[in-house]
């Protein structure tokens, strides 16, 4: 049975990803740093759907926490077919007040922890012949957001790392991409006090004309995995309902 690793995925768009990978017919690592409830109801709906779901609190900002992971896992599933880079966190400022324990932790956590998932999960990945890796980015990686500066270069830099990897990895047979997606309505814009005008806003600037939901991010995720996108490799690619197009 194939294994599939969803970093951040007690919640939102990380949830979503597992429940689909699990219908798919993965068994799930559910990975959380603070939110245990929410991953264990995430680990009882994957095994709802007949699938094994492993439970890991591990801060992805940490390698030897990141390390830890995946000793549980080689003892749970003994190997890894997909990874999915998605946990993210970050401190929402204007760059000219953020402090560089901001900074650290938005790096670490959006940034690092790819770089270092990646080599874990690649040493599995090798010995079942090959995998594929999907990190989740955003638009705030190529355009200006406000109070995004920490994250949007985080962000920057995990689609850059996904081209680095996709060429040396390419070797192991292990594909390597990104999803970025525009405004998508989850419990993170619930912390937003404007929250119905930022939504009616995206959805009046989305020629698509509905804002991008967690199963658009989905779909793309899946695909990326599928064998027809087989020689898509190291692209970044863009959800957003063409948002980004308008200036």
């Amino acid at each position: 049975m194939k294994v599939a690793v969803v970093t951040g995925s007690s919640r939102g768009i990380g949830k979503a990803i597992a429940l689909r990978l699990a219908k798919e017919g993965y068994n799930i690592v559910v990975n959380y740093a603070r939110s245990k409830e929410a991953a264990l109801q995430t680990a009882s709906e994957i095994e709802a759907l007949g699938r094994k779901a492993l439970v890991v609190k591990a801060n992805v900002g940490k390698v030897e926490k990141i390390q830890e992971m995946f000793a549980q896992i080689d003892e749970a599933f003994g190997r890894v077919d997909v990874l999915i880079n998605n946990a993210a966190s970050g401190v929402l400022r204007p760059a000219m007040e953020l402090e560089e324990s901001h900074w650290d932790w938005t790096m670490d956590i959006n940034s690092k922890a790819l770089l270092f998932c990646a080599q874990e999960a690649a040493k599995r990945m090798e010995k079942v012949g090959g995998g594929k890796i999907v990190s989740i980015s955003s638009l705030g990686s190529i355009r200006y957001l406000e109070n995004y500066t920490a994250v949007g270069v985080s962000k920057a830099a995990v689609e850059s790392l996904t081209r680095y990897l996709a060429v040396e990895l390419a070797g192991k047979n292990i594909s390597v991409n990104a999803v970025s997606g525009g405004a998508v309505d989850t419990d993170a814009l619930k912390h937003f006090p404007n929250r119905e005008e930022l939504l009616a806003d995206a959805v009046a600037k989305t020629p698509a004309g509905r804002m991008v939901g967690p199963e658009d991010i989905v779909n793309a995720v899946l695909f990326l995995l599928s064998d027809q996108a087989e020689m898509i490799r190291g692209q970044t690619i863009i959800v957003d309902g063409g948002c980004s197009l308008l200036m």
